[in-house]
């Protein structure tokens, strides 16, 4: 049986400053659960009802059992999920841009359905880096995990200031921005490595990064919708899809 300690820093953790604070988050339910069993990521501690068993190989580490209420007691969720795991975070790294490297770039990014949409997508299309601004949402946010559904095990990503960092790119790096003004991604020649920047929900991309965009891209619409722009998880989608369209 969990204390009220206990309980009391775990939900703390649904917090960003006490995930900054502690460098851990949460994952909820078999399935993400597995998937941060399966990769590389430290787990500091596991939750689970009798009701949850692990296929896994290997020999689980610092579980506790726990009842339904307890682990209502700790949960987002409201219907709570057999398990929860508190995870470390990863040791942060440079981000570098190698040759053949796809990178997307996350201007401010706010909505954390959003940002763990994307990171989902970045793991379909193959693309393994993802930098964010400080102000986009924080990745090891709960929604954001779950979003990503395991995702995040197989992606880098790195939060720092944007405008230094592409300044700072190898000489001649593409770096394309989804912006209203762009050329129709559908008739442009574009390489399949580079930068994609992708701005916020509302805003768009940041009039300080934006001049810094070498490859103005849109996707037309084909209608007579009076909509101004497409969400930015789904936008995200089909500039991926068309980067990795064999030309």
């Amino acid at each position: 049986m969990l204390s009220k300690n206990q309980i009391k820093d775990i939900k703390q953790l649904h917090l960003t400053k006490f995930r900054h604070q502690f460098r851990q988050f949460i994952a909820e339910g078999p399935k993400l659960v597995e998937e941060f069993l399966n990769s590389n990521f430290r787990i500091s501690q596991i939750y689970g009802t009798k009701d949850w068993q692990y296929a896994g190989e290997h020999k689980l580490q610092n579980f506790s059992l726990i009842s339904d209420k307890g682990l209502a007691a700790i949960s987002l969720m409201s219907t709570p999920n057999q398990v929860i795991a508190i995870i470390d975070y990863p040791e942060s790294a440079a981000m570098e841009f190698a040759k053949g490297d796809l990178i997307i770039a996350l201007d401010t990014i706010q909505d954390p359905g959003n940002l763990g949409t994307i990171i989902r997508i970045a793991d379909w299309f193959g693309i393994k880096k993802i930098v964010c601004s400080p102000s986009t949402a924080d990745a090891f946010s709960p929604k954001v995990v779950q979003a990503s559904m395991g995702a995040l095990t197989r992606i880098n990503i790195t939060y720092l200031e944007l405008e230094p960092w592409l300044k700072e790119l190898p000489e001649n790096t593409a770096i394309y921005g989804a912006l209203l003004d762009g050329k129709n991604i559908y008739s442009t020649d574009i390489q399949q490595q580079g930068i994609i920047v992708i701005g916020n929900e509302s805003k768009g991309i940041s009039e300080s990064i934006e001049k810094l965009i070498t490859h103005k891209i849109k996707i037309p619409a084909h209608s007579e919708s009076k909509m101004e722009s497409l969400n930015a998880a789904i936008a995200t989608a089909i500039i991926c899809a068309e980067f990795r369209r064999p030309r």
